[in-house]
């Protein structure tokens, strides 16, 4: 077994479903299983997902674990020479796995590999390279110095601002989205520490595997997308757990005045952030409410073969999706990678959001396509054999998603 993916679910069976379907695009060429655990989710996710995938390991949990115990348990069950941690909101192109594999196979004494990540809009996440976090660098990201001066490798170390995005390098701290490693390196750290229940444990395993001698390298030649924000809410409580999470780290591996100076500024700083994210809620208003504006239809084009795009649009129209399509664009006869064509398009039909049928497109052209769009519209994604549609249009807030009629669906006709 080359590799194993393990991937955990916690009430986003629909970006579970996409996040499936493209890695097993992605795994073809390669000896693979993929390992899902489910932390006790409470939306469906077991009668949902177990019909769908018939070849993948499922873990059921009776409750939630957190993220690093659940991640733990699956890596007991993995069997793979090497080991990635995939998050649900994920979706990657067919060629990812392989070139990753072949990069981590030509690095010497490298540890983790972490890769190139954009949001559902195609901004490029930060996250995907950082340093070792710091006094220093924490307070310039939170005073905001690091945002003032984003190129400065003083200022914006925390996401190694200095270093250009599309070129492989070292990078200390790697994102648990998509954090790849040896199995045998994985478990002679004894896999993610368990007292970090949510947050900073990809923080924690990849500081630790530096530490043991090994580098962590960024993979620019391959991107993912990366929908963020679906496993919690914005809010207060993703703060605390956040920051203390952060004082977990802080309290593991510093000592003496270090220590407490920093946890010191870390409490701190999540007692701003707190005050500062309730005003927003109390200034911001038409925001999150979970209202939709039923008069209204955002203009949309399909993106598929006709019989596809036809049957999706017959099933968009018996939903509650503010979606209104005005056009299909048949792929079999579009570059996808021609983007000037792609934004004409979207000029000529006056679309707000783009449905891409991803059996009839490669996500790899995809991707392409939705970091060249300006301005940015609403993307929206469906594979054969899913019963949804996936979209976030904004990285701090839960994405949506809409239930189709699946009898009307190609892939659905059992």
């Amino acid at each position: 077994m080359q590799l194993s993916v393990i991937i955990v679910n916690y009430n986003v069976k629909y970006f579970t479903e996409q996040c499936l379907y493209s890695v097993i695009k992605a795994c073809k060429n390669i000896k693979a299983e993929i390992i899902v655990v489910d932390n006790h989710s409470s939306d469906g996710s077991y009668e949902y997902l177990i019909k769908q995938f018939a070849n993948i390991h499922f873990i059921w949990n009776r409750k939630n674990t957190g993220f690093a115990k659940a991640n733990n348990a699956a890596l007991q069950k993995a069997s793979g020479d090497y080991v990635l941690f995939l998050n649900p909101d994920t979706i990657m192109p067919e060629d990812c796995l392989e070139k990753c594999l072949a990069f981590y196979r030509s690095q010497k004494n490298i540890g983790a590999l972490g890769i190139r990540m954009i949001d559902g809009k195609g901004e490029f996440l930060r996250e995907s390279k950082r340093g070792v976090p710091s006094i220093s660098t924490s307070f310039f990201k939170l005073s905001g110095l690091a945002a003032l001066f984003p190129r400065s490798r003083t200022f914006a170390h925390y996401y190694l601002g200095h270093a250009p995005n599309d070129v492989n390098q070292l990078a200390p701290i790697l994102s648990g989205a998509f954090m790849m490693t040896e199995r045998k390196i994985i478990n002679s750290m004894q896999g993610f520490d368990e007292t970090f229940f949510m947050y900073g444990e990809d923080i924690d395993l990849s500081y630790r595997i530096i530490k043991a001698g090994y580098n962590n390298y960024y993979f620019s030649e391959s991107t993912i997308i990366h929908f963020k924000g679906e496993s919690t809410k914005k809010g207060t409580l993703y703060v605390r757990l956040f920051y203390n999470a952060m004082n977990v780290f802080v309290g593991k591996h510093y000592t003496g005045i270090r220590k407490t100076a920093y946890k010191f500024f870390i409490n701190l700083a999540k007692e701003l952030k707190i005050i500062s994210t309730r005003l927003t809620g109390i200034f911001v208003t038409g925001k999150n409410t979970g209202i939709k504006n039923i008069n209204y239809l955002k203009p949309a084009l399909l993106f598929g073969l006709p019989a596809h795009c036809e049957e999706l649009k017959t099933a968009l129209e018996k939903t509650k999706a503010n979606l209104q399509v005005v056009g299909m664009v048949d792929t079999s006869n579009i570059l996808l990678a021609n983007h000037e064509q792609v934004q004409d398009l979207i000029i000529k039909h006056g679309a707000k959001s783009i449905v891409f049928y991803m059996d009839d497109i490669s996500a790899k052209e995809v991707i392409g396509v939705i970091q060249s769009i300006i301005p940015a519209v609403d993307y929206f994604f469906h594979y054969t054999g899913s019963g949804s549609i996936v979209s976030s249009s904004n990285k701090n807030q839960r994405g949506d998603w809409t239930i189709l009629n699946c009898a009307k669906v190609p892939g659905h006709e059992k």
